[in-house]
């Protein structure tokens, strides 16, 4: 309920109030402390107080952006949006000047382009110094005057964007606003009204000089709009020096974000020229492999052909082998079989020797016995 804006405001731009705060900057608000304590239940007449107590303008500041007592007030503004003539009033305080750089801000954000123009050009002349808290928490120095300039020619200020106003001239062209008329001029008449009547005092007896200083005097006519157009031309050389500045400035923030694009667009390009290196190599790489697995295919294949082949000749060979043999003992010779059967006819011979062979059995065990005992056999 703290939060939210009062039922009797009406929209401004055509949205909520507060919705002219961003939602980050708008949430960081309504968590700050000085919002809930110092800011709670506040109203048109007790802002005052608050505002008199500020001592610096900013947005936010710290790392954790933390939001400044004024930024907090201008929140509390746009939630109970006081009426026009307090607003001005706040404008045309010439006592504390926070108090003024407060009701600026708010009718530059709120209000119409007529209004903000007449209101604020007047601020001109005021050149009071200010104290401005940045981003890092450090204070810096400005003035009254800057910061009225900072709020109508720029699209930003305390971390929020400034709505879009019209051109002064386009303003001027089309019959809303008078010319802007500088304050020095009123200066200038006076200093001018000044020679007229210093030498009047002065009892000059010179007709000339009578006639001189005289009112229809076409010399003194004419000096009068010398130094008029001298003045003239000084308050334009001091707008078109301003200008010239202002041009100067965003010239430089234009090369500085030009600089930063193509810094952005060269990286980019060696990213885009590395990403393809990395991809040729890549398929460098992969190639490489490739030819790495045929090579070791083909190794294995002539190594599995080899074997295969060692295999078929060693089988080859052992049939040829079994061949040979079963056609060896299929086929034999006689002149091969004769060794065998002498062997054969003396181991039968041996054995009819030692008498084991003998019918009586008890004699063929009697040789036997012999026999292993390495005795001759008996003979009967």
């Amino acid at each position: 309920m703290a939060n939210r804006t009062d039922p009797l405001a009406k929209s401004i731009r055509g949205t909520n109030p507060q919705n002219l705060v961003e939602k980050i900057l708008r949430s960081k608000i309504y968590q700050n402390t000085y919002w809930k304590e110092q800011c709670f239940g506040l109203t048109a007449e007790t802002l005052v107080d608050k505002a008199m107590e500020l001592d610096h303008l900013g947005g936010t500041f710290g790392g954790n952006r933390k939001p400044t007592p004024f930024i907090c007030l201008v929140m509390k503004m746009l939630q109970i949006q006081p009426e026009k003539d307090i607003v001005v009033e706040f404008i045309k305080n010439e006592d504390y000047k926070y108090v003024r750089a407060l009701g600026a801000f708010y009718l530059r954000i709120t209000g119409t382009d007529i209004d903000i123009y007449r209101y604020l050009e007047p601020l001109y002349n005021d050149y009071r110094k200010l104290r401005r808290k940045l981003a890092d928490g450090q204070y810096a120095l400005t003035h009254v005057d800057e910061y009225i300039d900072e709020l109508l020619t720029t699209d930003y200020s305390c971390d929020i964007a400034l709505p879009r106003i019209k051109k002064r001239s386009q303003l001027e062209h089309n019959g809303q606003l008078e010319p802007r008329r500088s304050a020095l001029e009123d200066d200038f008449e006076e200093e001018e009204e000044k020679d007229e009547d210093e030498p009047l005092a002065t009892g000059l007896d010179d007709e000339h000089e009578k006639d001189y200083y005289r009112g229809g005097s076409p010399t003194r006519e004419r000096d009068r709009d010398r130094r008029r157009d001298s003045h003239r031309y000084r308050d334009r050389d001091y707008d078109r020096d301003r200008d010239y500045d202002r041009d100067y400035d965003r010239d430089r923030d234009y090369d500085r974000e030009r600089g930063r694009r193509d810094r952005d667009r060269d990286r980019d390009r060696h990213r885009l020229r590395d990403d393809k290196d990395y991809g040729r190599e890549r398929d460098r790489e992969r190639d490489r492999e490739a030819r790495e697995r045929d090579r070791r295919d083909r190794e294995r294949g002539r190594h599995r052909s080899y074997s295969r082949s060692r295999s078929r000749s060693r089988d080859r060979k052992d049939r040829d082998d079994d061949r040979r043999k079963r056609h060896a003992r299929g086929s034999a010779s006689p002149a091969r079989d004769e060794p065998k059967k002498k062997k054969e006819k003396k181991e039968k011979k041996e054995k009819k020797d030692d008498g084991t062979d003998h019918p009586d059995p008890e004699i063929a065990e009697a040789n036997r016995l012999r026999a292993s005992l390495g005795l001759k056999p008996l003979k009967l």
